[in-house]
């Protein structure tokens, strides 16, 4: 028999009906949305916390100007030349956009439609199998727990994405129905948006054995389809300006390469730096062996599967988090009434539910007025900036105007600003294509104990003109320490060394 947990229920005897029932989830789903986009509103300068805001806008802005695509770095002088592409180039275009229409405040109002699309959308998912109050609380919290990875680049635009693809590909195999055809565009789009679209392939791979242990090989037809899904799977991801270089492209980070040691976002989990994530873990565990809810196989794996990649990089916490309770709520809300969506529509709607059902329309138009005043308030008004951790504003004006010129030793960090105003870096944040081969790892020897004179031999080899580093930089020292140079510029965030003339 073909479970339908997902599917519209049937109006009970109850009174109320399935457009009220439609109606009330979708005002808890807007609301955890909305409540949602305010708190990223209020606290805006967070999505532009990282270096790589920078330089993804003005290769967006490149992209459009030249109407070509990148295939060598023409961004930095260590590397210049090497192959490089921009795998990530549609979400960097969408980018340069905003920018270009409202400057960071457009970039970050952009963000922050893309996570609000996203809460609305695993809201609205959870709330097929589990009662919208169970939905709405769930996925306030899950919401949270990802905002270490909410941040202007274009992984946002994959968000919901992602929620969509997992959603309905286990749906599909849960009703033992061959996967939906329209999600191939939406994998091509994923494709042209961020490198994570091979993890589409395995998402597709865990839902097809989870159709697999429920027929039993019963329904071979059916096998064939979702085997033919899969397989055209990479063949519309090659639908991109790059072709299999964009999927080669995600196996550099993957296997080998030397920079994920020194990257933060790439570190194993550590809980005593993420609490909360770690209450989280506990609690989910503690809440399967106690429940004993029955999952299968093939979701088991799933969820171990997504709990490496969390354990290996904490940067994947955010597939944990999303992908597991989407995958997992169907179980739930069936082998538990007191959660479940159907036991909800067979009761009576209490008081609130009442109010929102038969004020849907009213509520919903002051919700649209409230979003697009919102929206337009925060364009106008707010003035947005980049990290002062990351934008190096005041040294950047100090070396316009004292006219430093030659090649910058650049601190990590300042890569993105330095692409951003047309100064060629050193190093920067496309480490899973370039400065590899050994660079990373000499370059960041230079920090310790010991790399003094591997800094004086870079400074040496690459004509080093002057240096733009950030204050927790552990090079300083050792740049104090070095003949022929002076600090010619600090403020709270930089420090600038010249050659002594």
């Amino acid at each position: 028999m073909v479970d339908d947990t997902y599917s519209t229920p049937t109006p009970a005897a109850s009174g109320f009906s399935i457009a009220d029932d439609q109606r009330v989830r979708l005002l808890f789903c807007l609301a955890v949305a909305i409540f949602k986009a305010a708190t990223l509103i209020y606290a805006a300068s967070g999505l532009l916390q990282d270096p790589d805001n920078w330089w993804h806008v003005r290769v967006g802005l490149d992209i459009l100007s030249s109407r070509t695509f990148p295939t060598v770095d023409t961004y930095s002088y260590t590397s210049a030349g090497s192959p490089w592409i921009a795998k990530e180039w549609l979400g960097q275009i969408l980018f340069a956009l905003a920018y270009s229409l409202n400057g960071w405040n457009g970039v970050t109002l952009l963000t922050i439609a893309m996570i609000t699309l996203t809460v609305f959308l695993l809201a609205w998912y959870l709330s097929a199998s589990l009662k919208p109050t169970i939905a709405f609380g769930l996925t306030f919290v899950l919401s949270f727990l990802i905002d270490p990875i909410l941040t202007a680049r274009p992984l946002v635009f994959t968000l919901p994405i992602i929620v969509i693809w997992t959603a309905e590909l286990f749906r599909a195999a849960r009703r033992e129905q061959a996967p939906p055809l329209w999600l191939l565009p939406l994998l091509c789009l994923w494709a042209n948006l961020h490198a994570t679209f091979t993890f589409g392939f395995i998402i597709a791979a865990f839902a097809g054995l989870d159709l697999l242990a429920r027929t039993h090989l019963t329904k071979p037809g059916l096998l064939g389809r979702w085997i033919a899904f899969g397989m055209l799977c990479p063949l519309v991801s090659l639908l991109n300006p790059y072709g299999i270089k964009a999927i080669l492209a995600t196996f550099s980070v993957a296997y080998g390469n030397e920079a994920v040691a020194f990257i933060d976002e790439w570190q194993p989990f550590n809980a005593a730096d993420s609490y909360l994530m770690e209450g989280f873990l506990l609690a989910a565990l503690f809440g399967l062996l106690v429940s004993r809810v029955q999952i299968g196989w093939p979701k088991t794996l799933f969820l171990l599967f997504n709990l490496h990649l969390l354990l290996t990089h904490q940067r994947f916490a955010y597939l944990f988090v999303l992908l597991v309770p989407l995958v997992l709520a169907a179980e739930i809300g069936e082998q538990f009434a007191w959660v479940s969506a159907q036991k909800w529509t067979k009761g009576h709607l209490d008081r609130l539910e009442r109010f929102l059902a038969s004020h849907f329309h009213s509520i919903s138009a002051a919700i649209g007025i409230l979003v697009v005043s919102a929206a337009a308030i925060f364009s106008s008004v707010s003035g947005v900036e980049p990290s002062p951790k990351t934008s190096a504003k005041g040294a950047l004006a100090f070396a316009q105007q004292h006219n430093l010129s030659g090649n910058v030793f650049n601190s990590y960090n300042f890569g993105g600003t330095l692409i951003f105003h047309g100064i060629k870096t050193f190093i920067d944040g496309r480490t899973d294509q370039l400065f590899l081969n050994g660079f990373m790892k000499k370059t960041m020897s230079t920090g310790n104990s010991g790399g003094k004179p591997i800094l004086e031999e870079q400074l040496k080899t690459y004509a080093i003109g002057w240096a733009l580093l950030a204050t927790d930089d552990s090079r300083i020292p050792f740049f104090d320490e070095l003949t022929g140079w002076r600090r010619a510029y600090f403020d709270k965030n930089t420090v600038i060394f010249v050659p002594e003339r």
